[in-house]
């Protein structure tokens, strides 16, 4: 067994760290932190404030607490202390360091989140933005709330990453435990559940899986999405579902994609998860996005010049994670300096965490486009009039015109040499049908978001 100071284990626990989180928010949380002491198996970190410590408690205590314990075999929990200047330059160069004993072997529990249900408590409708890009999901978590197991039974939310849809399904299972003590709910992710499955089989056991899933009320299961080449999974899942669909237990799912395009998913599952209520969550309008950054901007109670705020609101169009982390650190830094930012310093602050918009060729699109349809990229260049070559052709056109701004010549040009009055009849066809056809809509919108 390895012995280590103080010192040394905060180092090895910030290179774990590092690797975990972007250079910005690792500069941002952890610079001028330490450990201050270790008692009896808590660890005390050192935080140059309030701020500091509120944050690093709310947001990345686990990610903590995960690599203090990996690092040492005795440490149980961690405690944040807010160290004056005086104190981190004595701490630094005077303390001598405790010594604390190490082990990679110990096996790391849940710090924040609830071990018999795997929701996180924090998950909450009372911090749930609702906008235009969500309010079908909100409203249809409201119904299931009211009567779990009956209205709209499954619930299937789908949509790109970082729009909210872990906290929408969360807060659905935390609002039912409060509403309901006697219903057992149950969060997990589609992974969780596989190894759970599989290791099952391993021991010889899969009537003690069965019966665990099985007694659940409500059953949340996150990342649905990579269960295409699950194909035990996807069966255990099918009686599972059949078995709580039955009993009126309540069922629900989030995915990146819309159960039609999960690539591998068995048809039989495509039919169970039709047969309640699929709704998408899609990108937040400049007014939601607004309505987010006020909203944390009122919970921290920090002065922001409203044309900053404006500026982050345009700055992260598509990703809400985005924008919230670009406020944390414009709140930092304003609480820091004790004044509000000047637009220019707000710009350089966040430059790097604002992303480029993505270009690219006509060729990727073609290759996208032509997988999303299971096609052969180079039938879309000939000349055929099969429906679903034309159909697949159109949609390249159309994404090309809406979301680049190619000119309709060019990508004439680009896709064999086609009249530019054929591109403008098949861009404003889609545009015809996507207001008819709510398929036809969401296969459109799922393959915009593979270019953002």
């Amino acid at each position: 067994m390895e012995v280590i100071d103080t010192r040394e284990l905060w180092t090895r626990c910030l290179k774990d760290i590092e690797i975990e989180v972007s250079k910005a928010n690792f500069s941002t949380w952890f610079k001028n932190t330490a450990v201050i002491k270790e008692e009896e198996g808590v660890v005390f970190v050192g935080v140059p404030n309030e701020f500091v410590k509120d944050w690093l408690v709310q947001k990345y205590h686990k990610l903590i607490l995960k690599s203090l314990m990996n690092t040492a075999e005795h440490i149980r929990s961690v405690e944040y202390l807010i160290m004056k200047p005086e104190m981190r330059i004595k701490h630094s160069e005077e303390t001598a360091p405790q010594k604390v004993s190490m082990s990679r072997e110990l096996p790391l529990g849940e710090a924040t989140i609830n071990k018999d249900d795997n929701l996180n408590p924090r998950y909450k409708f009372d911090s749930f933005i609702v906008g235009p890009f969500n309010e079908l999901a909100y409203a249809a978590s409201q119904a299931i709330i009211s009567k779990p197991g009956s209205s709209y039974n499954p619930f299937f939310v789908y949509g790109n990453t970082g729009l909210g849809k872990t906290h929408l399904i969360q807060a659905l299972g935390n609002e039912v435990k409060t509403r309901y003590p006697e219903k057992r709910v149950h969060y997990i992710t589609l992974e969780k559940f596989s190894i759970d499955y599989i290791n099952s089989v391993q021991s010889n056991k899969p009537n003690v899986f069965k019966e665990k899933y099985r007694k659940y009320d409500v059953l949340i299961m996150d990342d649905i999405q990579f269960i295409g080449k699950m194909e035990k999974t996807q069966e255990e899942l099918f009686h599972l579902f059949n078995t709580l669909y039955d009993a009126n237990k309540q069922i629900v799912f989030s995915s990146d994609k819309h159960p039609n395009f999960i690539p591998g998913l068995e048809d039989r599952l495509k039919s169970r998860f039709s047969q309640g209520m699929i709704v998408d969550v899609i990108e937040p309008d400049y007014e939601s996005r607004m309505a987010v950054l006020n909203s944390k901007i009122k919970e921290q109670k920090i002065p922001i010049d409203p044309e900053v705020i404006a500026y982050v609101a345009s700055s992260a169009e598509s990703n809400i994670r985005e924008l919230e982390g670009n406020l944390n650190t414009i709140i930092l830094q304003t609480q820091m300096k004790g004044k509000m930012l000047p637009l220019s310093e707000v710009k350089n602050l966040i430059k790097n965490s604002i992303k480029p918009k993505k270009n690219v060729s006509s060729r990727e699109v073609v290759k996208v486009v032509a997988d999303f349809y299971n096609i052969d990229e180079n039938s879309i260049y000939e000349k055929t009039r099969r429906k679903d070559i034309v159909k697949a052709r159109q949609v390249v056109m159309y994404i090309l015109r809406e979301q680049f701004s190619v000119s309709y010549p060019l990508i004439g040009q680009k896709l064999g040499g086609k009249d530019h009055t054929t591109v403008i009849h098949s861009c404003d066809k889609i545009k015809n049908d996507i207001k008819r056809d709510p398929n036809l809509a969401s296969e459109v919108e799922q393959l915009r978001t593979m270019f953002k």
